[in-house]
């Protein structure tokens, strides 16, 4: 519960934020239809509820409010992270979300909404660890592994921080979904994962256990939403966004998402 609420501490800092519009000066995109391309693979973020076999997820809830809000329809679509930035700047789809960090390289191939959150690289580990505790003693151990998708920020960050700036490093192994990475580490092929807090508290929350948080964050991420290049969806999002900050709503999504919601429950 103490993990929880350092998240919901981190994440509320950004609807105190000041905001430029609110509900009754939004934009009105006269219900157009938006493609809005996700993964499915960070809860709770977004991802498939097992129980059910329905899309859901804080990304969804924001979405489906700002879409309201906006007067548009979204249509929901699936591809993989590797694929998106590039999907979305090649004009297959308006916006993506998967908790996609803000950073100036990808600024060269899309547009980014304003941030909506912001999130902090964990180091996630099986329940039963006790051979490090800490990015440290990790790089230390020569036999230790770590899984992450390719060209992400946790790749990069175990790249560059954790261990010795080689991207090559034959301690990393790559795989194509976030998902599967923490596959592997569950079934002890890779001994670490690096998350952003999202995730990672939606991957401990549902593993009874068998995973486990350690060490110190490894630095802060603002998230926002990806567009095409010039696209005129971003001031009415971003107008929209401001607006569910200054209203509370992000941070009533906070608590259902990171305090309320039970994974698997």
């Amino acid at each position: 519960m103490l993990f929880r609420r350092a998240v919901l501490a981190g994440l509320s800092t950004l609807a105190l934020l000041p905001f430029a519009a609110h509900a009754e000066t939004l934009p009105d995109l006269g219900g157009k239809s938006v493609i809005v391309v996700t993964e499915n693979a960070y809860p709770p973020l977004q991802f498939v509820d097992p129980k059910t076999g329905q899309q859901i997820g804080w990304e969804y809830d924001a979405m489906n409010e700002i879409a309201k809000r906006l007067n548009f329809k979204v249509e929901y679509q699936n591809t993989s992270w590797d694929a998106m930035i590039q999907a979305v700047s090649d004009n297959q789809y308006n916006i993506g979300m998967t908790g996609i960090t803000i950073k100036e390289d990808r600024k060269e191939k899309v547009d980014f909404s304003d941030p909506y959150m912001r999130s902090q690289q964990l180091m996630l580990v099986r329940g039963d660890e006790s051979r490090f505790t800490d990015a440290k003693s990790f790089a230390a151990l020569e036999s230790g592994l770590v899984g992450a998708q390719p060209g992400t920020s946790p790749f990069y960050t175990a790249v560059y921080e954790v261990l010795d700036g080689n991207e090559q490093n034959p301690r990393i192994k790559l795989f194509e979904t976030f998902g599967a990475t923490v596959q592997a580490l569950k079934a002890g092929d890779v001994d670490l994962v690096l998350t952003d807090s999202t995730a990672g508290n939606g991957y401990v929350a549902a593993s009874n256990g068998a995973l486990k948080i350690v060490g110190e964050p490894l630095g802060t991420e603002d998230f926002g939403f990806i567009f095409p290049k010039g696209s005129d969806l971003v001031a009415p999002v971003n107008a929209a966004i401001a607006a569910l900050k200054a209203d509370g709503t992000l941070d009533a999504l906070n608590k259902k998402w990171f305090l309320d919601y039970k994974m698997g429950e």
